[in-house]
């Protein structure tokens, strides 16, 4: 029953766990945003009441 064999199990899980760990995070750290988030300033900006036209 070659289920039982854990050789090429194995093999395939620390295959697979070394593309995961290896070769993927250097990718997405690389990643750059298109846009940079501005920083807004710590004032909060005036609201005024609504006028409602139908009342």
């Amino acid at each position: 029953m070659p289920q039982l064999n854990p050789a090429p199990w194995f093999a395939i899980l620390i295959f697979s766990w070394l593309v995961l760990l290896v070769v993927i995070p250097p990718k997405v750290v690389a990643h750059i945003f298109q846009n940079e988030p501005t920083l807004q300033g710590a004032e909060t900006p005036k609201t005024e009441s609504w006028t409602w036209p139908w009342q």
